[in-house]
This record gives C-alpha cells, sequence and structure tokens, in this order.
C-alpha cells in the first residue's frame, strides 16, 4: 500500500491521534471516504462521456478496426518468423547433438 510498512502505518496514526483527536478521527474518516467517493463517480462519469461521444462519432468502430487489423498483421509477422527461423535453428540442433553426440557417451 503505497511502499509505507506496518510500524510506518502504526506511526501516522498515532500523530493523527494527536493532532485531531480521537473524537474528530470518525468525522473525518467519513468525510475521507465521501470524497474519494464523490472523485470516483466524477471520474467514471468523465469516462462515459469520453465513451458516448467517441460512439457518437464512430470513432470506437473505426479503433476496434484498427486494433484488429495491427493484432492479424503481427500474427501474420509471427507466424513468418517461426517458419523461416526454425528450419536454421533445428539444423543447428541437430549439428549440435552430432558433434555432441561422441561427447555424451564418453562421460
Amino acid at each position: 500500500m503505497f511502499g509505507i510498512g506496518g510500524g510506518e502505518l502504526i506511526f501516522i496514526i498515532f500523530i493523527a491521534l494527536m493532532l485531531f483527536g480521537t473524537d474528530k478521527i470518525p468525522v473525518i474518516a467519513r468525510n475521507l471516504g465521501k470524497g474519494m467517493a464523490q472523485l470516483k463517480n466524477a471520474t467514471n462519469e468523465i469516462k462515459s462521456e469520453i465513451k458516448k461521444s467517441a460512439e457518437a462519432n464512430g470513432l470506437d468502430t473505426s479503433i476496434n478496426e484498427l486494433t484488429s487489423s495491427f493484432t492479424k498483421e503481427v500474427e501474420s509477422v509471427k507466424g513468418s518468423l517461426d517458419t523461416n527461423l526454425s528450419n536454421p535453428i533445428d539444423a543447428m540442433k541437430d549439428d549440435l547433438d552430432e558433434l555432441s553426440g561422441p561427447i555424451k557417451r564418453q562421460m
């Protein structure tokens, strides 16, 4: 949690108790919770507005098409690399097995 250990957390709680007292800590925690909930709601509203405007302008379909074409290209490059590299690698592996065969038998 933010790089804060147990001892540091206890120290922070102790300082908060010393500064605000036991009667104000629940009120502060409640207000902090409400503030975090409002912040979360505001960010969710902003996200939904951005999504609605993207859908209205047709950007969501173009982004989906772009990502799908990108993934297709990546997969085709991966496939061509696998086929182009597998043959030389297999040949080198066979050569290495032939060279190390007598050495393995001696040990």
